[in-house]
């Protein structure tokens, strides 16, 4: 046999795969040792051949131990065969080196075909111990299923790798092939970009994200996680590249589907109106969860009231609230507000009535709307599966979530199918909130109108017109009221509060406290005084209410009084804006007044101020609201109020349109408060409707006021009403002369009704009394009251005024 080819031959060839897998060794070294030792020997143990790979395992070279016993080598032969052929295959000795020491070796024997001899491949147990751990580590690795090794030479053509795509076929990917052969060319091209550049700096890739595509299967996308290392043989030339694919689709999968749970909840449920709610929660799974989604709701859920239970096929009664994308071009049938058709008593309509999730494609559509006539109407042309999810919360229906996957979107999983009723649960309870404030909230506003007054008012002192908005936030009213109040004399009450609180209970806060106002206003009082006596029963009301309602009690109020003989206005404010003036000529400002505190603080003084009025000026009383917007302070909103009203208010524009305008161009969208405001176009009473006549501290004067009363009258053209005016003009100046104090003073005003008014410097209160058969007097103010429509009396300081009034006959 000629063994030069053996010494010649280095069979580390046969390790060329372990050893570019091996790479470089610990500290950036190639290893001390890394081939097969071969030996050839006789049937005796002489050895015959000896390689390089030999000597470098021993130290000892071919002509050492040409000829010699291979057991003169061996440092603990065994007691056994000393023929080779009675040898084991494989085995473990230890081998002496030149230097004196041992090698731990691990052997195998072959016999040479044709020959007596032997061939003996050896290597040091270690290196063999860690290249079978390596191997079977690889071999591990090949078998997951999520991970994919593939050794590619310098040309990136795939050598070796447990690839298996799933096609149709389940055929793994054979070697040769390249990775525009399994991939999609534009995934392939990124892939091997990243690969070619780990193959020329030999800088390792690891953990990359990379999403790629089967070519025979390009809808399915994949997440998969790239780490690359560059193969190389022994001298550190590169050999090629090793690419590790770690399948991370399921993983990201449902991390997505945690992040979108996350989503719904942060999202959804932040609004209180049913339409927002419903908008947040399709645009929350567009396109985390499908390409298309639309929110159906109950028709009674927009109005906040409970859908009734329906089972089985007919108009399902639902109404589109929310559709996502807004810029999707949907089909004709779908678009915001429509209605749902009515559907089929079809197996999947029974599933979902009952709550579940139904997943379903075209031709089960078709089933479900009773034939293909609303396909095209309904139902996208791309359409690859269709979810409903029922809204179901507190044992009711609310509405159902309808997803969309088209294209070359994926179906959808079981998965998918349990978390999208997770979502529908959550958004259910999130819109059955909204459904159940809005019904507060519609309650509160039906009260809070009902409590109101009218929106316009057209009497002797004034023209008024008041507008309302309520918050937009969700949250219901807020208790702003306005008031215009009739009083004696042709005057008139101008009111305008705020409540502390919202809805119902700021609602009936607010009806409290104007029957209060208007109670008082009877009384004719001062403001000041008026709103210290509201500030007193505010005080009661926070001691009335339960426990850890004290400080929500409270509100701000201004009140005014406009005297349209005397064309003065007087007024005072409990924490509340000043009103705006409108003058004749178009200029505006605010009227210079010292605020009070608001109406919950007790034990601080209100204080009167009296402005002068011109005619046809517009007094505009109004809430926070109106002036506080999100982006700018009060300040700003008095200035942009008042700059609106000296452009607005002009005669020939209704007052209530005036003040809607104002409102529309004022209030955000979405306003945090209500806004009120009142408008009030003063008039006079000219003066030659009005006489005055000063009383004499004289009883002689009694007869002389009833012809002086008479001569007015007759001035005036009310013969009619001559009798019971001199009759109260009597009573009334005897009373002043005999009760009250000088100066005393008569006065008759004419517009629309008679006033009489006699005023003296006595404060005391009149009564009403019933007197007896005997009694001389005491008759006045009963016959006065008999006489007269009504009566009654004011004070003011250090004075008083008693005043009746009698209708005019229309035909005057």
């Amino acid at each position: 046999m000629d063994t030069s080819s053996v010494e010649n031959a280095d069979p580390a060839g046969a390790s060329q795969g372990a050893t570019s897998l091996s790479g470089i060794g610990p500290g950036g070294k190639p290893p001390a040792f890394d081939g097969i030792a071969a030996a050839l020997l006789d049937d005796r143990g002489t050895v015959v051949g000896w390689t390089g790979t030999a000597q470098d395992l021993t130290g000892f070279c071919a002509d050492e131990v040409h000829g010699r016993p291979v057991q003169e080598l061996v440092a603990d032969l065994p007691h056994g065969p000393r023929r080779v052929v009675e040898w084991p295959a494989t085995g473990r000795i230890r081998l002496r080196h030149q230097r004196g020491d041992t090698i731990d070796v691990t052997f195998r024997t072959t016999r040479v075909k044709g020959s007596a001899d032997f061939l003996v491949l050896a290597a040091p147990t270690p290196h063999v111990t860690g290249r079978q751990r390596g191997a079977a580590l690889l071999r591990a690795l090949s078998a997951q299923n999520r991970i994919t090794i593939a050794l590619h030479d310098t040309d990136l053509t795939t050598v070796q790798t447990n690839a298996m795509p799933d096609t149709p076929d389940g055929r793994p990917v054979q070697p040769g092939a390249r990775l525009c052969d399994v991939l999609c060319a534009e995934d392939a091209q990124s892939v091997e970009a990243v690969l070619r550049q780990v193959l020329r700096t030999g800088i390792p890739v690891l953990g990359r994200n990379q999403h790629v595509s089967w070519r025979h299967h390009p809808v399915r996308r994949h997440a998969l996680s790239l780490s690359a290392f560059r193969l190389e043989d022994a001298q550190g030339h590169p050999t090629g590249v090793a690419a590790l694919y770690i399948d991370d689709t399921d993983r990201l999968r449902a991390r997505r589907q945690l992040d979108l749970a996350r989503e719904v909840a942060e999202r959804v449920g932040d609004s209180l109106d049913v339409a927002r709610t419903a908008q947040d929660l399709a645009d929350v799974l567009v396109p985390a969860f499908g390409d298309r989604a639309a929110v159906d709701l109950a028709q009674a859920v927009f109005d906040g009231e409970e859908p009734v239970e329906r089972l089985g096929g007919g108009d399902p009664h639902l109404r589109n609230a929310a559709l996502a994308p807004a810029t999707t071009v949907w089909p004709p049938g779908i678009k915001a507000g429509s209605n749902v058709p009515p559907l089929s008593d079809h197996p999947l309509l029974r599933r979902f009535q009952r709550g579940e999730t139904v997943v379903y494609g075209r031709d089960d559509f078709v089933a479900l709307t009773g034939g293909p006539q609303l396909v095209d109407q309904l139902l996208p042309q791309d359409t690859v599966a269709v979810m409903a999810a029922p809204l179901h919360a507190r044992g009711l229906t609310l509405g159902a979530i309808v997803l969309w996957r088209t294209g070359l979107s994926e179906p959808f999983t079981e998965d998918e199918v349990d978390l999208m009723g997770q979502i529908a649960s959550r958004g259910a309870l999130a819109i059955d909130n909204a459904r159940r404030h809005t019904r507060e909230r519609r309650a509160a506003m039906a009260l809070q109108q009902s409590l109101l007054p009218p929106a316009t008012t057209d009497i002797p002192a004034a023209e008024t017109a008041g507008v309302y908005l309520p918050t937009g936030r969700g949250e219901g009213t807020s208790g702003d009221w306005y008031d215009a109040i009739p009083l004696p004399s042709l005057r008139v009450a101008l009111v305008a509060g705020d409540v502390i609180g919202q809805g119902i209970p700021a609602s009936a806060t607010m009806g409290r406290l104007r029957a209060a106002i208007q109670t008082l206003a009877d009384l004719e009082l001062e403001p000041d005084e008026l709103l210290t006596r509201i500030a007193d029963l505010v005080q009661r009301l926070a001691a009335e209410a339960p426990p850890g309602g004290h400080d929500a009690m409270g509100a701000t109020c201004l009140y005014a009084v406009y005297d349209p003989v005397t064309r003065r206005c007087a007024m005072a404010s409990a924490g509340h804006p000043p009103p705006v003036l409108v003058r004749p000529d178009g200029t505006a400002g605010a009227v210079d007044l010292l605020p009070g505190p608001p109406l919950a603080v007790y034990g601080m003084p209100y204080e009167t101020t009296v402005i002068d009025l011109e005619p046809g000026s517009v007094l505009a009383l109004y809430t926070d609201g109106l002036v506080h917007r999100r982006a700018h302070d009060i300040d700003d909103g008095l200035r942009r109020l008042t700059e609106a009203l000296a452009t607005s208010c002009r005669r020939d524009i209704a007052l209530d349109e005036t003040g809607r305008a104002l409102l529309d161009e004022l209030v955000d969208e979405a306003p945090r408060d209500d806004a009120t405001l009142l408008l009030a176009r003063t008039r006079v009473v000219p003066a030659e409707d009005t006489a005055h006549w000063r009383i004499p501290a004289d009883p002689a004067a009694v007869s002389e006021a009833r012809r002086w009363a008479t001569r007015q009258l007759t001035a005036w053209g009310l013969d009619d009403l001559l009798f019971p005016t001199e009759l109260i003009v009597s009573e009334l100046v005897t009373n002043a002369i005999r009760h009250g104090r000088p100066p005393a003073e008569l006065r008759l005003i004419r517009r629309g009704v008679l006033v009489c008014e006699v005023t003296d410097s006595n404060s005391a209160q009149p009564r009403l009394r019933r007197a007896r058969t005997t009694d001389e007097g005491g008759r006045g103010l009963f016959l006065v009251a008999q006489l007269a429509e009504r009566w009654g009396c004011r004070h003011g300081q250090n004075r008083k005024t008693i005043w009746s009034e009698q209708p005019i006959s229309c035909s005057r």
